[in-house]
């Protein structure tokens, strides 16, 4: 780390951050967000340039060294928005202690941007002008990607490698492989009737949603990695009618697409076919991220930012993590993609959130001397 890091200062910025009600859906938050970073990057010689991805969605930021190239030599992605709803940030503002940063969003993700910051900051000019680096933040990760997913793959075709500043493991590990995953809501129309006077007149939609849950679960494939979950369903008005509508809603993570593709078509056709006489279904897939798998020159990458770890001594290891990034949608384009390069945290998505103080300076200078062996 240079000598010129301060960690108050860090925290401080990082207050002006996580301070701010800013998910998916709150889009004046995003914008925010974005106002404070603008200065920030330009204040080291980036340009920076917002996009609005979508009427209802907040901005986007393409911040670059070199606003006139055509391709780059590493992308840097992150995103600004969180899961919480508006009041979060009144009811636990950020606060730290010796050992941690506590707040909404405070380690997913506003330290792995403003470490990305800091990492850019370290190098000097000489080494910023050998490199085209962009770094893209997008407006709506935590809901997929839905309307930014087009504009960050742009990016990711015209970059030879991206670096993810999603937060790396409490354990120190960084991220090789990310399952994919997909979301699904599937509707089931029954007929409504009197559930004593005229039972069989009516269809059960409930019975229909029932008959899925259990195919559904016969898809779950532990030995490869495919898991599917109904995690939230609805229907029915009353005891004494036969529901006309039911409603599912279904999680499927995945490490390998073409399985995942295969159970799509599965879905589609099951729903050509109702297990009840006279049900009807829809399938809608709402969201869907591919899988992120290692390419060999990702391997390669893997080895470069693993010697610059053993050099600063740090505790590091290579995770494939269930959960789903933007790396997703770069790796599945073949960019080499890496993640994990924030600071190490754990807790995400809820309020038990936290980031480990004692990682910041280290995670930053090792994504500085990973620029700077690209």
């Amino acid at each position: 780390m240079t000598q010129s890091f301060s960690l108050n200062t860090y925290l401080e910025q990082l207050a002006q951050l996580v301070n701010i009600d800013c998910g998916s859906h709150t889009p004046e938050g995003i914008a925010k967000v974005a106002d404070v970073l603008t200065p920030m990057f330009e204040a080291i010689g980036f340009t920076v340039t917002r996009h609005q991805p979508h009427p209802e969605s907040g901005p986007c930021l393409a911040i670059t060294n070199k606003p006139d190239a055509e391709h780059y030599d590493v992308m840097l992605s992150g995103h600004m928005d969180t899961v919480f709803p508006v009041g979060t940030v009144a009811e636990r503002p950020m606060t730290f202690d010796k050992e941690k940063v506590y707040g909404p969003g405070a380690t997913d993700m506003k330290s792995g941007i403003l470490s990305a910051l800091y990492a850019l900051q370290a190098l000097t000019d000489d080494e910023r002008s050998r490199l085209a680096i962009v770094v893209v933040l997008n407006c709506d990760e935590e809901i997929g990607s839905i309307y930014s997913r087009e504009w960050l793959e742009g990016f990711a075709r015209k970059s030879r490698q991206v670096l993810v500043c999603e937060a790396s493991r409490p354990t120190g590990n960084l991220i090789r492989s990310r399952k994919g995953n997909a979301k699904y809501e599937i509707e089931f129309h029954g007929v409504a009737s009197h559930a004593g006077s005229a039972l069989a007149e009516g269809v059960n939609a409930i019975y229909e949603l029932s008959h899925w849950s259990l195919a559904i679960k016969g898809m779950v494939n532990l030995e490869t990695g495919t898991t599917m979950n109904v995690g939230v369903i609805e229907g029915g008005m009353a005891v004494n009618v036969v529901p006309d509508y039911a409603k599912a809603t279904v999680d499927l993570r995945f490490w390998n697409t073409d399985e995942a593709e295969a159970i799509h078509e599965k879905l589609l056709a099951m729903a050509e076919t109702p297990f009840e006489a006279g049900a009807s279904v829809t399938v809608n897939r709402v969201t869907f991220k591919p899988s992120m798998q290692p390419s060999d020159d990702t391997e390669t990458l893997i080895k470069l930012v693993s010697e610059e770890a053993e050099k600063l001594n740090i505790v590091y290891g290579w995770e494939d993590a269930g959960g789903g990034s933007d790396g997703n949608f770069t790796a599945a384009l073949g960019t080499p993609t890496l993640d994990g390069f924030g600071p190490m945290g754990a807790g995400f998505h809820s309020d038990k959130e936290y980031l480990l103080i004692d990682s910041i300076a280290p995670r930053i200078t090792l994504l500085a001397n990973t620029l700077r062996r690209l």
